[in-house]
């Protein structure tokens, strides 16, 4: 009796001395709080609109019970598309909201002035919009994934196709001068090797700048007959309007960020955006073709219910949808254990997950190798009331 006693007194000792299993901050039995940071107002306003995309989602699934019994609670806050305001703003979440984790904060140039931070803070950092490659580097950065086609994908599909459709041609870039345009421009360079230097000429622009006329004017002064814009669409529209104006033909090229038709298309005018090339990775939900598809069907249902008077032709509510998505699976694969080790290691273990809205052959796939939720994209073309694809689906290598 006494061994038995003196047993249970031992035990009872380990139990209270051994280390209590540190909770997880923002996570209860009942919820799970999530946090992100978004340019609602500012020179890339318009992209915000993937943010309330992603509330909306999130609406729809508080709407039918949350996940795993947990409901999910996500705090937004306002960084206006500059760095000091996403720092502060970034800390807050952490540090006096103590959210489990942060889910697809907006801007490049934000996310270049707080991804250290969030990773020495060891804070999830998950499916980020911005495609900076460097952002990509997991051993670097391994708390962070990347919730769109990294810029050096997207460049070099750019100069292969510059390259086969206009032999020869001298090539223009315009591009935001941060990490976003600087990317496009050394994936040329990667693309074209010894002859980026008689090929390109490029050109930077400032977003504080309020308009890039001169630097469109000085790239068609150089001769060049391809012409690239790699920023956010109030400079791309700006731009469109600006070739039209001046009468220059080139082959006109804008990023999958500046892609939005109620974002670029429709600011500077759909007529003068005839013939423009952009990758993309999602259906036009205006775009006829998809009238019977089920994921667009689904995507208008959808739509209507929780965005409802928003504008269904702007892309950025779609991506923003597609980014709930993800969370979704993520958080399902979590199951009940979201510590924050865990949510990192099921962020990267994403295995075939075909979204509705997703163009056929696109799937998101990642893995401890790959942090990017998108390797893939296909090229489209503006008919002046419409995007129409062409060409086959590709892969990061460009192939």
């Amino acid at each position: 009796m006494l061994t038995k006693t003196l047993a249970a007194a031992v035990l009872g000792a380990a139990i209270i001395s051994a280390p209590a299993r540190a909770e997880t901050p923002g996570v209860t039995s009942t919820e799970v709080k999530i946090g992100a940071t978004f340019p609602f107002s500012g020179p890339a306003s318009p992209l915000s609109n993937t943010g309330k995309g992603l509330i909306a989602y999130i609406n729809a699934i508080n709407d039918r019970g949350g996940i795993s019994g947990r409901k999910i609670n996500l705090i937004t806050y306002d960084d206006a598309y500059s760095p000091p305001k996403t720092v502060e703003q970034t800390r807050k979440l952490i540090e006096s909201d103590e959210v489990a984790f942060l889910f697809g904060p907006l801007g490049t140039p934000g996310i270049s002035a707080t991804i250290k931070y969030v990773n020495a803070k060891k804070v999830p950092h998950l499916f980020v919009v911005s495609g900076v490659t460097r952002f990509t580097n997991f051993a670097e950065f391994p708390m962070t994934t990347t919730g769109l086609p990294s810029y050096d994908t997207e460049g070099r599909i750019y100069a292969k196709y510059i390259t086969q459709t206009r032999r020869g041609a001298k090539i223009a870039i315009l591009y935001q001068n941060d990490d976003l345009g600087k990317d496009f421009v050394n994936a040329f360079k990667g693309y074209l090797k010894e002859g980026f230097d008689d090929k390109v000429v490029a050109s930077s622009y400032e977003v504080t700048e309020p308009t890039i006329d001169s630097h469109v004017v000085k790239l068609k002064a150089s001769g060049a007959e391809a012409f690239l814009v790699a920023g956010t669409p109030k400079f791309a529209a700006q731009a469109i309007k600006k070739v039209d104006e001046i009468g220059w033909k080139p082959l006109f090229l804008i990023n999958y960020v500046s892609s939005s038709v109620s974002s670029t298309i429709v600011p500077a005018g759909p007529e003068k955006a005839v013939g423009i090339v952009a990758a993309t990775m999602i259906k036009d939900p205006n775009d006829k073709k998809w009238d019977d598809d089920p994921g667009v069907k689904w995507y208008r249902e959808y739509f209507a219910k929780y965005l409802p008077g928003a504008d269904i032709s702007d892309s950025n509510y779609l991506f923003g949808t597609q980014q709930g998505q993800i969370l979704e699976q993520v958080l399902k694969q979590c199951g009940d254990d979201l510590s924050r080790e865990n949510v990192v290691k099921q962020s990267r273990n994403i295995r075939g997950l075909s979204l509705p809205t997703l163009i056929p052959g696109v799937t998101i796939n990642t893995s401890a190798e790959n942090s990017m939720a998108y390797t893939q994209l296909q090229l489209q073309r503006w008919n002046g009331s419409t995007w129409e694809q062409f060409g086959n689906v590709l892969s990061a290598d460009g192939k």
